[in-house]
C-alpha cells in the first residue's frame, strides 16, 4: 500500500513537473519525508532518481516539437553540472535540520518569484526579448518555436548570458545539495533574466534537469542513499506523469498552473521550514 501511495504521488510530481521544468523533487521530497516519515537523505537521493525521469519522459516530447533550445541547454549544464559537484560534496557537511529549513526557505524563494512573474511572463512568452546580447549571437542563441495558442512561429532574442551562467551555477548547487532538479531556478533565470518565453523554458529545462541530476546521484548512490525499493515506484511513477504533462503542456493556461503551484509550494515550504526548526 505504501508503494502504490509513493507511485501516486510520483505521477503528480511528474506532471506538474514536466508542466513548469521542475524535475518533480519540490513536490516529492516534502511528500516523502513529510507523509511517509522517510529520512531527507534518502527522499533526496529518490529525488535526483525522480529529476532523471522527468527529463527522460518529458524531453524527447519537447525537442520533437521545437520547444526546446537545444544551444542553451547544452551551454549551460556546464554551469548546473560544475554546480551539483560542488552541491554533493557541500551535503556530506550538514546535518539533516539544516537540509530541511534551506530546502524550506528555497521553496519559499520559488513562490515568491513565480508569483511575481504575472503578465510578465505572458508578454515575454508572446513577444519574447528584443535587446541584443553579444554572448547570444556569438553562440547563436536566438531562436524561435511554434506557439499553438498563436498559431504562429515566435521569435526570440536571448539576453544577459553571463548572468544567467551564474544562475545555472547555482541552480547546480542547490541540485546537488537538495536532491531536486533545480527546475524551477532554472526556468526563473531563463524566463526572466535570459528573456526566453515560459514555454521554451520550461521546455529547455526539462531537457538539462536529467544531466544535473545525473551529475549528483551517481554519488548519492556510492554513499548508501539510493534505496532501490523507494527509487523504483519513485522514477516509474514520475515518468508516467512528465508524459502526461509533455502532452499537455503546449495546451494549458500557464497562469493557472503557476497559481495553484504558489499555493502548494508555500504550504509544504512551512512544514519543512517548521520540521527542521523542532
Amino acid at each position: 500500500m505504501t508503494a502504490l501511495l509513493i507511485f501516486g504521488i510520483s505521477i503528480f510530481a511528474g506532471f506538474l513537473g514536466s508542466l513548469l521544468g521542475l524535475g518533480g523533487g519540490a513536490i516529492l521530497i516534502p511528500a516523502l519525508t513529510l507523509g511517509f516519515g522517510i529520512h531527507i537523505r534518502y527522499a533526496v537521493g529518490a529525488g535526483l532518481i525522480a529529476a532523471i525521469a522527468t527529463s527522460s519522459g518529458a524531453a524527447a516530447s519537447y525537442v520533437r516539437e521545437r520547444m526546446t533550445n537545444i544551444r542553451i541547454a547544452i551551454f549551460l549544464e556546464i554551469a548546473t553540472t560544475l554546480g551539483a559537484l560542488v552541491g554533493v560534496w557541500v551535503s556530506g557537511f550538514l546535518k539533516s535540520d539544516v537540509l530541511y529549513v534551506l530546502f524550506g526557505m528555497v521553496l519559499l524563494h520559488s513562490a515568491y518569484m513565480m508569483g511575481r512573474k504575472g503578465d510578465a511572463s505572458s508578454r515575454s512568452e508572446s513577444l519574447g526579448s528584443r535587446v541584443e546580447d553579444p554572448w547570444a549571437n556569438r553562440f547563436r542563441l536566438n531562436s524561435s518555436y511554434p506557439d499553438a495558442s498563436l498559431r504562429r512561429e515566435v521569435a526570440y532574442q536571448v539576453t544577459q548570458v553571463p548572468l544567467g551562467f551564474l544562475y545555472m551555477v547555482m541552480a547546480g548547487v542547490l541540485s546537488g545539495l537538495l536532491g531536486i532538479g533545480s527546475g524551477l531556478l532554472k526556468v526563473l533565470a531563463m524566463d526572466r533574466t535570459m528573456g526566453l518565453p515560459i514555454k521554451v523554458s520550461s521546455a529547455t529545462s526539462n531537457f538539462m534537469i536529467g544531466v544535473t541530476a545525473a551529475a549528483s546521484a551517481g554519488f548519492y548512490f556510492l554513499r548508501g542513499d539510493v534505496i532501490p525499493d523507494l527509487a523504483g515506484p519513485v522514477a516509474l511513477g514520475v515518468l508516467i506523469g512528465s508524459m502526461v504533462g509533455a502532452r499537455l503542456m503546449p495546451r494549458l493556461p500557464a497562469h493557472q498552473i503557476r497559481r495553484l503551484f504558489v499555493v502548494v509550494i508555500v504550504a509544504v515550504a512551512a512544514q519543512m521550514i517548521l520540521k527542521g526548526l523542532r
